[in-house]
């Protein structure tokens, strides 16, 4: 279970030292693509496999669907670790995720989050728990947490 944030940067070529703890819990080999709210999200190929099973159910005439599955399967690509523990991101995903030169990685539970630090300090600043509407506040509520 991925948890906490690391702060790395992307070097001149694209590439992204990943921490050793994500590293032991992606494994060597894994699936990086566009996430939700700016940012790509890196899963697992035992994670990955579930989520790429579930949008290949998705009906080709429910049209969010499509949106969906074109989104994340069309913008997944396989990463490999170097021997310095780095993934190469391609500059297509880098423009999709706004990412510079600082970035963090963020454990969400069974993926990472890789973002922008600025984007992610704004959201920590902004736009975390202090900042939800009502209605955001009520589906919390139903999750029972």
């Amino acid at each position: 279970m991925s948890k906490g944030t690391y702060n790395h940067s992307i070097d001149a070529k694209g590439r992204l030292t990943i921490p050793a703890r994500f590293r032991d819990e992606l494994g060597e080999r894994f699936v990086v693509t566009r996430g939700f709210d700016d940012c790509l999200a890196a899963y697992s190929f035992g994670k990955w496999t579930t989520i790429e099973d579930k949008l290949n159910a998705i009906p080709i005439t429910n049209t969010a669907g499509r949106k969906l599955r074109r989104v994340i399967l069309g913008n997944a690509i396989e990463c490999e670790v170097d021997k310095m523990g780095r993934i190469l991101i391609p500059a297509n995903l880098r423009v999709l995720a706004h990412l510079k030169k600082d970035v963090s990685l963020t454990g969400v539970g069974d993926f990472i989050e890789i973002r922008d630090n600025a984007l992610w300090n704004d959201f920590n600043e902004n736009g975390g728990l202090d900042n939800m509407t009502e209605e955001e506040l009520a589906k919390l509520e139903e999750l029972d947490l």
